[in-house]
């Protein structure tokens, strides 16, 4: 993906401008800077979720070769994190088949059955996070994932990234903490 003098707006306001950069295979992408500097709503246009204010996006990842973790779970609390992620399946016309494998492997296959309302603010993130593993995708865009998650869940995001990278996926991720395990990544800092 090349970004070609891009500049990145909210509402009446320009967050980000004279932005270039790429982002290729195998690499992760570190967006870092305060709050309101811009982080998510470059990831959304990168995301194809927002048109940019001006500029380009090249090679912009199809709908179908995105996964998009935003900073809200997007899950029905009602829901137990099966259920949350079979909804999740059907929704995006991938098979369901991988949901316990996918709960056991962010450590949530004990509560698979609990609603997703009992479960604690890591343990939500978790289930979020169990959809990257539900259908390969090269492009991963996620909004601050390490949120809410213990050092177990922070690592086991690590490791998910850099397994993603080691294959040939890209990720463009925001995060306020650091991914000094991750070993392909490039630190980006908004706004400095």
């Amino acid at each position: 993906m090349r970004v070609i003098d891009l500049a990145v707006a909210r509402g009446d306001r320009r967050v980000l401008s004279a932005l270039n950069f790429t982002v290729e295979p195998g690499e992760v992408l570190h967006l870092v800077g305060a709050n309101g500097a811009g982080k998510t709503s470059l990831l959304e246009v990168l995301s194809g979720l927002r048109a940019p204010a001006e500029g380009r996006v090249e090679g912009q990842p199809e709908a179908d070769a995105l996964h998009w973790v935003g900073h809200r779970n997007a899950l029905n609390t009602s829901l137990s994190p099966l259920e949350n992620l079979g909804f999740w399946c059907r929704l995006s016309g991938v098979s369901g088949r991988g949901t316990a494998g996918a709960l056991q492997r962010v450590g949530l296959q004990r509560l698979r059955h609990r609603p997703c309302g009992k479960l604690s603010t890591g343990q939500r993130r978790r289930v979020a996070l169990a959809r990257l593993l539900l259908s390969p995708r090269p492009w991963w865009f996620l909004d601050e994932p390490l949120a809410g998650l213990d050092a177990a869940g922070i690592e086991l995001v690590c490791t998910l990234l850099n397994e993603h990278a080691a294959a040939g996926g890209a990720v463009v991720v925001s995060s306020h903490q650091p991914l000094a395990a991750v070993a392909t990544r490039r630190e980006w800092v908004l706004g400095a």
